[in-house]
């Protein structure tokens, strides 16, 4: 099984954006749209900080 990986790419829009691929290639999560690519970088790095502070209810 690989890693699990944050992607960085650009949608139709020429949006970026970012999603969570786990390691069996599922995408389990996916970020809002941003105009500017460090943008999009920035919001994945402050989902993979808070993520292991979140509690499932």
């Amino acid at each position: 099984m690989r890693t699990p990986k944050f992607q960085i790419y650009q949608d139709r829009a020429l949006q970026w954006r970012w999603r969570l691929v786990a390691g069996n290639g599922e995408i389990v999560a996916v970020g809002e749209s941003y105009p500017l690519r460090p943008q999009a970088v920035r919001s994945a790095q402050r989902v993979k900080e808070i993520a292991a502070l979140a509690v499932i209810e």
